[in-house]
């Protein structure tokens, strides 16, 4: 599907916006690979207000989250644990509540938002997906409410963009087209922990059925 197609009915359409938090950007303790390079075309398309509804979700996890490396003895940032009986890579400490580096950043027009979805926020278990958690102690992936929310909103599509491609946005358009949504992934405006990964993200979003389209797809 183009990006016209996709984005035919801008009234019912969504922009998600990933994470996009000092944190993850150049001096952060989990910064991305050049992640501050997304904000100016953030933040025209911020400006822009394609989309009927826009969503901003921040990581806001409490200190000793159970997702930081320095929550376990003797690990360190990167290695992987099993947490619930799944795969848990191990993060610096990041977007840690209350701090600076957790804060949206600054300098985007984030008074265009129509909701801020904090996620990360149970000590117990990692939340990467603005859709659902990750798993818990029962085995089950909990719904934020996300999906609810842009249903009653009138939501069919959502255009996702934001940090870190190959995780947080990855997990949240993959979740997105679970939930039944047309999804565009706007690749220009997100950058990934590492690029190491593009070639996996893009397979996996392709096989969820996801458009990954550029910015410029869009509007012309």
């Amino acid at each position: 599907m183009s990006g016209n197609e996709l984005f035919s009915d801008p009234d019912h359409t969504a922009l998600l916006l990933v994470d996009i938090q000092p944190d993850f950007m150049a001096g952060g303790p989990l910064a991305t690979a050049n992640g501050d390079a997304i904000l100016p075309g953030v933040r025209r398309l911020m400006e822009a207000r394609p989309c009927g509804v826009m969503v901003a979700t921040q990581d806001w996890h409490p200190p000793g989250h159970v997702s930081f490396a320095s929550s376990h003895a003797d690990r360190t940032p990167f290695e992987t644990i099993e947490v619930h009986g799944h795969e848990q890579v191990l993060w610096p400490d990041h977007c840690v509540q209350g701090t600076a580096g957790a804060e949206l950043v600054p300098g985007l027009p984030w008074d265009h938002a129509d909701l801020i979805l904090r996620k990360g926020c149970d000590p117990r278990v990692d939340s990467y997906s603005g859709f659902r958690n990750n798993w818990n102690a029962a085995g089950t992936r909990p719904h934020t409410g996300l999906a609810g929310y842009l249903r009653e909103r009138g939501v069919h599509t959502v255009l996702v963009c934001g940090l870190a491609r190959d995780v947080c946005v990855q997990w949240t358009a993959e979740d997105a087209a679970d939930a039944g949504f047309r999804v565009g992934f706007l690749w220009d405006l997100t950058r990934p922990v590492t690029h190491d990964n593009d070639q996996d993200c893009q397979q996996a979003l392709q096989a969820a059925n996801i458009d990954v389209l550029e910015t410029t797809d869009l509007f012309h």
